[in-house]
């Protein structure tokens, strides 16, 4: 089979030439927006909506790739063509992509005339590792509050994607710190609770999905998508402040991202919420989230994490 296609600034080329400058603004200031699409049985998953946030963020950072989302959609579903050929029916791919402020000629030193100041624009793909997220299927997250608080929405506005997350990995470190296999859920500075580094958090109060505010989390696609499921299987869904208290004592909780779509918090801080095992609104969301996209999406990961664990084809 063929190696793996990335677009890179306009080209098509091969993954083992794909390159970034080192002087490039995406990593010496992490000046870069961000989005993650996934397939089911190979077809992209709400890509549009997942390129309209990109685009509001590209207008937010005023960065201008010269191309309109709807060329943008075309070339991702080419690289997306090219690229699944590579893989098993059985597996899904996710789709990245990822837009920088150019090359930053301050960096460049004596390359610095030659520095090219229009975005950097890319897009690239990966099979879906079903491996990290099968056992936590079963036994669910554990998630513990760091002293590392979330950027401030005065910093810059929470409903973009962005890759400027050193506080997510220091959250990500000090977590680990009490569990080598948790997550941080972050925290705001009023103490209010926010999101992972990769994940919205939800919970749930006597039968009503209960959600922290918009004022300082990533409106999720896979949260949106939540909302729709609710609402079809007619679970409410509010959205409130949320303080660690209010999920300790929730009786369930999940979390909610594209690769995985859900998987249920069954401990934060230590302390068993619930009963300390998946619950059923998590469990009917996600046989809702499996009935729309037409496969079991449990049975996907833990049979695609079993194949790779056992290199069986």
């Amino acid at each position: 089979m063929s190696e793996p296609l990335v677009y890179l600034n306009g080209r098509l080329v091969p993954a083992s030439q794909a390159h970034l400058a080192i002087y490039d603004a995406g990593i010496v200031l992490g000046a870069t927006v961000t989005e993650m699409t996934r397939t089911f049985r190979h077809e992209p998953f709400r890509l549009e909506d997942h390129l309209a946030r990109l685009f509001r963020a590209l207008r937010y950072v005023r960065l201008d790739i010269g191309m309109s989302r709807e060329e943008f959609a075309a070339r991702s579903r080419e690289l997306l063509a090219h690229n699944l050929q590579a893989i098993e029916p059985r597996d899904d791919l996710g789709l990245i992509h990822f837009v920088t402020a150019g090359e930053y000629a301050t960096y460049a030193g004596s390359a610095g005339g030659a520095a090219r100041t229009t975005p950097t624009v890319c897009m690239h793909t990966f099979p879906l590792p079903w491996e990290l997220w099968a056992g936590r299927l079963q036994t669910g997250v554990h998630l513990v509050t760091p002293s590392i608080r979330h950027v401030p929405p005065q910093c810059f506005d929470p409903k973009m994607k962005y890759r400027s997350r050193m506080h997510y990995f220091l959250a990500d470190q000090e977590a680990r710190l009490v569990d080598p296999e948790t997550s941080a859920l972050l925290l705001d500075l009023d103490g209010n609770l926010t999101e992972t580094s990769g994940a919205n958090f939800l919970l749930v109060e006597r039968g009503t999905i209960v959600s922290p505010t918009l004022r300082n989390i990533l409106p999720g696609i896979s949260r949106a998508t939540v909302i729709d499921l609710a609402a079809e299987l007619g679970i409410p869904f509010v959205e409130r402040d949320l303080q660690v208290y209010s999920a300790i004592n929730a009786d369930e909780a999940f979390v909610t991202s594209t690769p995985y779509c859900l998987l249920p918090v069954t401990k934060v801080n230590g302390v068993a919420i619930g009963d300390g095992r998946p619950g059923p609104v998590f469990r009917k969301l996600q046989a809702a989230w499996s009935q729309r996209v037409g496969l079991d999406i449990e049975k996907q990961i833990v049979e695609g994490a079993a194949r790779r664990q056992t290199g069986a084809r």
